[in-house]
C-alpha cells in the first residue's frame, strides 16, 4: 500500500522569480500583519500624555507656524485660498509620503533580528509600515475635512468640485511612492549605510522642492527657468490635484497627473524587485 502523497501549506524555496511577490504568502499571514500594525500605533504614543491626540496636535502647531513665517513673513500667496487650509492640505500629503518613506527606507536594518529568526514574507514588513501610517492620514485628513466645514460655514468659497473624488487615487499613489522608493532606499542601505543619512537629512529638504508651503503657479511665475524641478517633483503633481479638486485651486492638468502616475509606477516596480533581490541575502550584509 503506497503512502499518500504530503500537502503543505507553505513551501519555502531557495529561490524564485524577483518579480514573484507571495502575494498568496502575504494574504495568509494577514494576522501578522494586522499585528504589526497594532504594534506600529501602540509604541509609538505608549507612555504619553495626550496618546493619539498628537495626530492632531501635530499638523495643528504645523500650520500656525506655516501660516505666521510663510504667510505672513515670508508673504507667500496661497491662491486666495485660506492659509489654515491651504497648509494643512500639503502638510497632511506630504506627513504621509515622508513617514511612509522614511521608515520604510530602513526596514531591513530596524527588523533585521527577528528577519534572521523567523520566517514571514518580508513584504508584510513595508507593508505593516504603510498601513499604520494610513490610520494617522485617515485621522488628520478628518481634520482637514473639519476645518473645511469650518470655512465652508462660515461663508468663505472653498471650491469643492467633483476632481475631489480622486482622493482614493492620490492616497493610493503617495502610498505607492513611499512603498516603492522606501524599499529601494532600504536596500541599498544594507551595502551602503550612508543613504540612511542621505534620507535623515534629504526627505525634509526635498520638501521644499514640493508644493506644501507655496502654489505652483508661484514658483512658475518667480523662479520660471527653475519651475520645471519642482513640476518634476512627482509629489508636487499629486498636492495639486488635491487642492484643485477641494479649493478649485491649483495647477491640475491630467498629464501632470499621469506623469505622477506613470513615475510612481516606476518607483513601485524597481523598489519590488530590488527588495526581493535584497531580501535573500540581506542577513549576509546587515
Amino acid at each position: 500500500m503506497t503512502e499518500p502523497e504530503e500537502q503543505w501549506d507553505l513551501e519555502i524555496t531557495p529561490t524564485s522569480s524577483l518579480f514573484d511577490l507571495k502575494l498568496r504568502d502575504v494574504w495568509q499571514y494577514r494576522d501578522l500583519l494586522l499585528l504589526f500594525v497594532r504594534r506600529d500605533f501602540v509604541s509609538f504614543y505608549k507612555q504619553t500624555i495626550l496618546g493619539p491626540l498628537w495626530f492632531f496636535v501635530q499638523p495643528v502647531i504645523t500650520i500656525i507656524f506655516y501660516s505666521f513665517v510663510f504667510g505672513n513673513l515670508a508673504g507667500i500667496p496661497t491662491d486666495g485660498v485660506p492659509k489654515p487650509l491651504f497648509y494643512l492640505a500639503g502638510t497632511i500629503l506630504w506627513n504621509y509620503f515622508s513617514d511612509c518613506l522614511v521608515k520604510t527606507s530602513t526596514v531591513f536594518r530596524d527588523h533585521g533580528g527577528i528577519m534572521s529568526k523567523v520566517y514571514f514574507p518580508r513584504l508584510i514588513m513595508p507593508l505593516s509600515i504603510i498601513a499604520s501610517n494610513l490610520i494617522r492620514f485617515g485621522v488628520q485628513i478628518t481634520l482637514f475635512f473639519a476645518l473645511l466645514l469650518f470655512y465652508y460655514l462660515k461663508g468663505t468659497p472653498v471650491g469643492l468640485n467633483a476632481y475631489a473624488l480622486l482622493l482614493p487615487v492620490l492616497i493610493a499613489l503617495i502610498a505607492a511612492q513611499g512603498l516603492g522608493l522606501g524599499m529601494l532606499i532600504s536596500a541599498v542601505t544594507t551595502k551602503y549605510r550612508d543613504f540612511a543619512f542621505v534620507v535623515g537629512f534629504g526627505v525634509p529638504l526635498l520638501m521644499y522642492a514640493t508644493t506644501v508651503i507655496y502654489p505652483l503657479s508661484q514658483a512658475e511665475a518667480k523662479f520660471h527657468q527653475y519651475s520645471w524641478i519642482i513640476r518634476l517633483n512627482p509629489i508636487t503633481g499629486i498636492i495639486e490635484t488635491f487642492r484643485y479638486g477641494f479649493f478649485g485651486k491649483g495647477s491640475f492638468s491630467f498629464e501632470l497627473l499621469g506623469y505622477c502616475t506613470a513615475v510612481t509606477f516606476i518607483l513601485l516596480i524597481v523598489g519590488i524587485v530590488t527588495f526581493n533581490k535584497v531580501e535573500k541575502t540581506f542577513v549576509d550584509t546587515v
